[in-house]
């Protein structure tokens, strides 16, 4: 029997970057995963693998619509999609390889295979249980279901099996418009599927700046997603290889139906712990499924703690990274700590789309005093040079004390942009300090800080 300070369950962006920190602050750390390559869901079939399929498809639309404007000219390019899905898949062994790598150099154990929880200080994987002081659970979501709707990895699939199909749809049918159907469906798009998205809700993106969501939609109506909103998937039956997607309008009740080749079911994902056992050792979880945990991410079961996907917060890889570094220093007897207020949101179609703080509507429901900074892509130079000018920046920053309360980014490279103004807020900075930062020209950077103008007395290019 091995025994260990810590012992992750979980390889994915917050287990394996709690290993890391565990092992480089002096514990004795050994990581649990049952997969035969390390990274989770993010590396093997999420973030990793989506967004090598967004760059290629993206290289795709800027031959076909861009490259002759700019004096390419030449062989027309067609899509192989083989040779495209063997890209993704050395991108995401690349990336896998590299934490393994990572585990050797901090002497990390990798146990291999699937991990309970027989009692506190102890996890048993196969035939073996290792004791351990403390136990982090990082065991991450899965897709969500939907009734009706059942997943078959063919002809329905979650966003796992979107990312290999057989073949390019003819007719993809996407339910869901949050952030994965989405990115999947403006994929396919410029792979040539005729993509329409079902979503339940009146706007795209739940959740976003209001304005940013009206914009992003009708960008991506303009580059031919069709949207079927405030629509209510009753079921789903396959025949003969296609899809009937049966659903009630919510305005009036009426009742329709669409076919497709492939349906995405793309309506979010949830808490994965099966087979765990916490249940048994009395740990608390909600009513959606997440494990509860205290400011230190310690459950009520002392010595075992919870990370990332698995507990209450957006189901992200960064916070999840975060919070398995907080979470590691926690438990070497330093100040974890995670700014919650400050974890940007990225989703990466064509314009990118960035947020991170407070939107509008929240402010006003906190009945806060706030002012607008805003700046279009239009008077971006480099944006305008590069075919990229859809879209603005926003600053929202308190009234009275200009400080940075959050930012909506739809534009180029938002997801990198957002970044200038999340390392300001953790700072406490104001629209000024922004404002008054020189930033390089021509850069897309230039829209943030003439939105920060905006915040005062005015832009200089708009």
């Amino acid at each position: 029997m091995a025994s260990y300070d810590v012992i992750v369950i979980g390889s994915g962006p917050g287990g394996y970057v709690a290993a890391i920190r565990c092992a480089q602050l002096g514990l004795k750390t050994a990581c649990v995963e049952g997969r035969d390559t390390l990274g989770g869901t993010c590396l093997n079939v999420g973030c990793i693998p989506s967004k090598a399929l967004l760059h290629a498809s993206h290289m795709l639309h800027e031959a076909e619509h861009n490259f002759a404007a700019m004096g390419l000219k030449g062989k027309t390019q067609s899509v192989d999609w083989k040779q495209m899905l063997t890209y993704k898949q050395d991108t995401i062994d690349a990336n896998t390889k590299g934490i393994e790598f990572l585990f050797k150099k901090n002497k990390i154990d990798w146990i291999k295979g699937w991990a309970s929880i027989p009692e506190v200080g102890k996890v048993k994987v196969g035939d073996d249980t290792h004791e351990a002081k403390n136990i982090i659970v990082a065991s991450g979501s899965e897709p969500s279901s939907l009734k009706g709707v059942e997943v078959d990895e063919k002809t329905v699939v979650s966003s796992t099996g979107a990312l290999e199909l057989g073949k390019i749809p003819k007719n993809l049918v996407v339910i869901g418009a949050g952030v994965i159907g989405l990115e999947m469906g403006s994929i396919y798009k410029r792979l040539g599927s005729e993509v329409t998205v079902v979503e339940y809700l009146d706007a795209i993106t739940p959740g976003m700046d209001a304005e940013v969501q009206k914009t992003f939609q009708r960008i991506l109506k303009k580059q031919g997603l069709k949207f079927i909103m405030g629509a209510a998937v009753q079921s789903c039956e396959v025949k003969n290889g296609k899809a009937t997607v049966k659903y009630t309008l919510r305005k009036n009740d009426s009742e329709a139906e669409i076919e497709a080749d492939t349906v995405l079911l793309a309506t979010g994902r949830k808490p994965y712990t099966d087979g765990l056992g916490l249940a048994d050792l009395g740990v608390d979880i909600s009513e959606r499924g997440q494990i509860k945990t205290d400011d230190h991410w310690q459950t009520n079961v002392k010595g075992i703690y919870a990370i990332g996907d698995a507990i209450d917060g957006p189901m992200l890889a960064h916070k999840a990274e975060d919070e398995g570094m907080a979470c590691a220093e926690v438990l070497a007897g330093k100040h974890g700590h995670v700014n919650y207020g400050v974890i940007p949101s990225v989703i990466y179609t064509h314009p990118e789309v960035a947020t991170v703080g407070k939107t509008e509507d929240e402010l006003k429901k906190d009945d806060r005093a706030y002012k607008v900074g805003k700046f279009s892509f239009m008077g971006n130079g480099r944006a305008k040079a590069n075919f990229a000018a859809d879209g603005f920046v926003k600053i929202l920053a308190d009234k009275e004390t200009d400080r940075i309360l959050g930012c909506h980014i739809i534009g180029p490279m938002a997801g990198d942009l957002i970044h200038e103004v999340c390392v300001a807020m953790e700072f406490g900075a104001a629209a000024q300090d922004l404002a008054l930062t020189c930033h390089a020209h021509p850069t897309y950077s230039e829209a943030v800080r003439e939105a920060a103008l905006a915040c005062g007395d005015g832009a200089i290019h708009a």
